[in-house]
């Protein structure tokens, strides 16, 4: 599993390190393992050009000791000094010793034009905002330019805290960061700036619960269900699929097949699209009786393409067992009896849906999903698993939210969420806790997509036909 702190909880452990240690001594770990990553991705070192882009703090230190380090082995290294006053003394100190030389901002542009690796230390985590007008035409030549970009710890102007962008930033290839990630290197909009990122390790104590979580394949296959020898379809779980309607039967038919995937044992459907669904899959169990008379589920899905059937919504929200919310059903329920439940509730909003549970402008969801999903957990008392470029899952009680690590741009398509809504579902009905069923549901789901695309257009049904394969590929390693 991956972990991000925030930036505060770094620097109380770089401040308890740095008591412990020789002056310096930190600093130049950081610097011997960016300097270590900038040389594999030159190759070559000598008779490299570098330049290096350096503020006045921390961070600009560890790009001149970095430098220092690269001139030594005989790459041609040039540092643009935004504040030259301010400049880290012993860093710049170390570069002129190695060989290397300090320059102004006249003339940057062009320098930086001819350069094979631009090393980014203009602002360090502390940053907010974006970059500083002085700043921006070198961002805007490294942009330009066919050199590598490198940032040092995350890419100035981008914030570490929540992966917001509020204005000019650097864009990074590669993103080294030092101790731990930050949480906006695993968020969009500021994730889409750090390129790759390198975790060096320095020898950071920190707390064992962390602001962010990303899981990986074995985080995911330990939470999937295994059916027991003793194992009927009851036992391993029944899912409701509350969804569909004589406009959208299509909701209903690729809810179901994510359902089916999902590990519980059975599905019932309910709703006016069931010959759509018996048609595509005959294992369904289906029922035109209404939710309350469909038969025992352990977890209902209400929503996908309900069209205006706002009671069905009220009566699966009055159901004892775990609730999914989704499109439809999200319009259609009432914030109060969301909140009034006492059996756990997912809600699985898209950053417009999102916007108008919490009465904001898109804009300002997507610019800030950490604070968005945050916030309708704790307006909803419910888990919410937000979508989009960053998927992230928030739980009511606070806690890590968890950034989910797969997926691509082509899941971007009609019903894909209708597919993970049924499989988040199914998990749940199978016994996952709400937190861990949407976090691995979007997981399964990110990685299905990716196989069903494999670089070209899909659609939903694709990624239901793939949700085995991710499955199988998560849990045999």
């Amino acid at each position: 599993m991956r972990t991000a702190y925030s930036v505060e909880t770094v620097r109380t452990a770089e401040r308890e390190l740095m008591a412990r240690l020789p002056e310096g001594a930190l600093m130049q770990r950081a610097a011997a393992g960016l300097a270590a990553a900038c040389a594999d991705l030159l190759g070559r070192v000598y008779g490299s050009r570098v330049v290096l882009l350096v503020g006045s703090g921390d961070n600009g230190g560890d790009a001149l000791y970095a430098g220092a380090r690269l001139a030594r082995r005989g790459a041609g290294v040039s540092a643009v000094l935004l504040a030259p006053e301010r400049a880290h003394a012993g860093g710049l100190a170390a570069l002129r010793r190695a060989g290397g030389r300090a320059v102004g901002t006249d003339g940057a542009e062009e320098l930086i034009g001819r350069a094979d690796l631009v090393l980014d230390g203009i602002v360090g985590i502390g940053g907010k905002g974006g970059l500083r007008p002085e700043a921006v035409p070198l961002a805007d030549a490294a942009q330009r330019a066919r050199a590598a970009v490198v940032a040092v710890d995350l890419p100035s102007g981008v914030d570490a805290d929540t992966g917001e962008v509020r204005g000019a930033a650097v864009r990074a290839d590669l993103t080294v960061t030092f101790g731990t990630h930050k949480p906006g290197l695993l968020i969009d909009p500021a994730r889409e700036y750090a390129g790759s990122v390198r975790l060096v390790d320095i020898g950071l104590a920190l707390p064992a619960e962390p602001g962010l979580q990303a899981l990986q394949h074995a985080d995911v296959a330990r939470l999937l269900p295994v059916p027991a020898a003793e194992s009927d379809k009851y036992r391993r779980g029944v899912v409701g699929i509350a969804a569909g309607s004589a406009r959208y039967p299509g909701a209903a038919v690729l809810a179901v097949a994510g359902a089916l995937r999902g590990g519980a044992g059975a599905v019932r459907y309910v709703g006016p699209a069931g010959q759509a669904v018996i048609a595509r899959y005959p294992e369904t169990l289906v029922s035109d009786r209404g939710p309350k008379h469909a038969g025992r589920v352990q977890a209902w899905v209400v929503g996908p393409g309900a069209g205006d059937d706002a009671a069905m919504v009220a009566e699966v929200l009055a159901a004892d067992v775990p609730v999914l919310i989704d499109a439809d059903g999200l319009r259609l329920a009432e914030a109060s009896a969301v909140r009034a439940r006492r059996a756990p509730t997912v809600m699985t909003p898209h950053a417009g849906e999102a916007a108008a549970l919490l009465g904001v402008a898109r804009q300002e969801v997507e610019g800030g999903r950490l604070t968005a999903v945050r916030e309708l957990a704790r307006r909803y008392g419910a888990t919410v698993l937000l979508k989009g470029s960053t998927t992230l899952v928030a739980d009511a009680a606070g806690g890590p939210v968890r950034a989910n690590p797969t997926g691509t741009s082509w899941l971007a398509t009609a019903g894909s969420g209708d597919v993970l809504s049924g499989l988040a579902g199914s998990l749940l009905a199978a016994g996952l806790a709400p937190m861990d069923a949407a976090s691995a549901a979007a997981y399964l789901h990110g990685l299905a997509g990716r196989f069903a695309a494999d670089g070209a257009p899909m659609g939903a049904h694709d990624v239901a036909e793939q949700i085995a394969g991710a499955w199988r590929s998560v849990t045999r390693g």
